[in-house]
């Protein structure tokens, strides 16, 4: 019973999870003490129920959990990190999901190098005297791009190699050491002129904007439209807001703000006394906010300095003050080995720029409201009893020919549009329908700490294939609603007319028959039909590639039955030509394994 759960908890810091009667996961917690905290959450007279001073969302929570579990850590600072971990991965229900998936790039220089040059990064590069230029939110490669056009650097390690006859040297793109004998000092001005560029990007736009012309005038086009779009850009890399502080400081901003059930995170950059760039990540919380500012905070916070990230400035302003501020500096100067603080100004410049930052999340949920049409998302939440408004949809399906080249295919589609960033496709070694998709979603289950898990999954199939996925989830934690939609048959074969289909959708509650033109059909269609063209397209890639490595081992003189045997084994052709020569030799033959000794010489 729950009441003996809560009895029985420790006197430890660790994460608490609510279950209710189904399973679902409802809520991740941390506490610095697992007893008084869960506790706090309940009134235990005449009989267990939601304590009178949780808001209302939290007491609508306590109300469905029928069950608890939890994690002790070793202290408080390790429970939270393991508290954001689960809720990026497991999506709770009642839990704010402010996550963005995205890691953004920064432009290095190693300045120990003899001849430095300028490349792109996701992590912290190796060396001492590194210098990082972003966080880039949207234009990072486009500008490292007109960075090179504007000034003669070094482009790649092949350009510090190069002697005699060197093209990108010759029509003046690359710098090219051991051609043009130009000195370190020499080298190390125009390094510094491409720095003093990338802290004022906007003073590149002269240069491209002549370079620009210089094409057109030509009637070179194409090379003036890509110019053009570098020129777009950098000047969307700065904000519309002008900030000019009067020191060269660089720090980090960061202010909430919410209205009707959605709220918003708004990050500003501040390098060099200027706003380099501004991120924002907006959520539906789809049911009332109630005072939970201190989770948003520690969430976005946390999430935008992880493990292995440059850090260009450990020094971070809030809108306003969060109750685990002091808990999340502790972590991130135990992650960056770099003193972090955390403080909300009350006066002066740093509190204008905060309210600015505020200003800039009240905005980008009205401008949202205005350009999302979110009212089919929600018809189909309300229709189909779903847990979630299905703003993120994952959708599977599985392709193969008679057994060979087995794949499987996930799409991602979020407030409108393909995520292809975020498509994913699997070689399977099951050979029916059903163990395919069970290998597939198991996949993705295991990977919800890469890809946040979704609001829905949508199965090509039906009841089997829509109860397997329950399983599946169940097993992982996530709360992630699924429905499944069966193609209609048609004298035995699946009819995919568009706008003609009368397809089947099953879900928790029973299957439905929607009309052809339901909009609430032609959205799941819409997906269905998605994921079944991305799994075709690996799959007729799969197949070419394995037909091709067939056609080698048939060559090399390598019997069909033996082939079938190893394909049997090792599931395909890259692990056939990966594996050793006794493990060859045990499963056909040594004359086999020589023969595939050789191909891979």
């Amino acid at each position: 019973m729950l009441i003996d759960e809560i009895r029985s908890l420790p006197n430890s810091p660790g994460i608490y999870q609510y279950f209710d009667k189904f399973g679902k996961l409802l809520y991740v917690g941390k506490a610095k003490i697992l007893k008084n905290r869960v506790k706090s959450y309940f009134s235990f007279t005449p009989t267990l129920a939601p304590s009178p001073k949780v808001g209302p969302r939290i007491h609508k929570m306590i109300s469905e959990t029928t069950h608890l579990e939890y994690i002790i850590t070793p202290s408080e600072a390790d429970a939270l990190i393991l508290e954001n971990s689960f809720i990026k991965q497991l999506k709770p229900k009642y839990n704010i999901l402010l996550r963005d998936d995205k890691t953004y790039p920064y432009i290095y220089v190693n300045l120990d190098d003899e001849f430095p040059r300028f490349d792109i990064t996701r992590k912290i590069v190796k060396g001492k005297n590194i210098k990082y230029f972003g966080p880039y939110f949207r234009g990072g490669r486009e500008l490292l791009e007109a960075l090179q056009m504007s000034f003669k650097l070094v482009q790649s390690k092949a350009a510090l190699k190069a002697k005699g006859s060197y093209l990108p040297y010759q029509i003046g793109y690359s710098e090219a050491p051991l051609i043009s004998k130009i000195s370190q000092n020499e080298y190390s001005k125009v390094v510094n002129a491409a720095i003093s560029a990338l802290q004022n990007p906007n003073s590149l736009i002269a240069t491209l904007t002549n370079l620009m012309t210089k094409y057109a005038q030509n009637e070179n086009y194409e090379q003036a439209a890509k110019i053009r779009d570098k020129i777009n850009a950098i000047k969307d890399l700065d904000t519309k807001i002008e900030v000019d502080l009067a020191k060269l400081e660089d720090f980090e901003v960061f202010a909430m703000n919410s209205c009707q059930n959605m709220i918003c995170a708004v990050r500003f950059s501040i390098q060099n006394g200027k706003i380099s760039g501004v991120n924002q990540n907006i959520t539906n919380l789809k049911m009332n906010l109630d005072n939970d500012t201190n989770d948003a905070y520690k969430q976005i916070i946390l999430e935008s300095f992880p493990v292995d990230m440059p850090v260009i400035s450990s020094k971070i302003y809030t809108l306003d003050k969060f109750e685990d501020s002091g808990l999340v500096e502790e972590i991130l100067t135990a992650r960056h080995s770099k003193k972090f603080s955390i403080s909300t100004p009350k006066i002066g410049e740093k509190k204008r720029i905060c309210d600015m930052a505020g200003k800039n999340a009240e905005i980008s949920i009205q401008n949202y409201l205005k350009t999302h049409d979110n009212e089919l998302l929600k018809e189909i939440k309300e229709y189909f009893s779903l847990t979630h408004t299905p703003y993120a949809v994952e959708t599977f399906d599985n392709s193969h020919m008679f057994g060979k080249a087995c794949v499987g295919a996930m799409i991602r589609f979020e407030h409108g549009n393909f995520i292809k960033d975020k498509y994913r496709h699997v070689h399977l070694q099951s050979k029916n329908d059903y163990d395919q998709m069970r290998e597939m979603l198991i996949e993705r289950a295991l990977r919800f700490d890469k890809i946040s898990a979704p609001d829905l999954w949508i199965i090509d199939g039906g009841q089997a294939l829509l109860d397997l996925a329950n399983e599946i989830l169940k097993s992982s934690g996530a709360n992630v609603d699924v429905i499944a939609i069966s193609k209609e048959k048609i004298d035995s074969k699946a009819h995919r007319a568009k706008g003609a289909a009368k397809d089947k959708i099953y879900t928790n509650l029973g299957s439905f028959l929607l009309a052809t033109n339901d909009k609430k059909l032609q959205f799941f269609q819409r997906l269905r039909d998605e994921a079944h063209r991305f799994a075709i397209t690996f799959h007729q890639k799969t197949k070419k590639r394995e037909d091709m490595e067939a056609s080698r081992l048939i060559q090399a003189g390598i019997s069909q039955g033996s082939i079938a045997k190893l394909v049997k084994f090792y599931g395909n052709f890259e692990n056939i030509l990966n594996a050793n020569f006794d493990e060859i030799t045990k499963i056909t033959n040594k004359s086999v394994a020589e023969k595939i000794e050789l191909i891979k010489k």
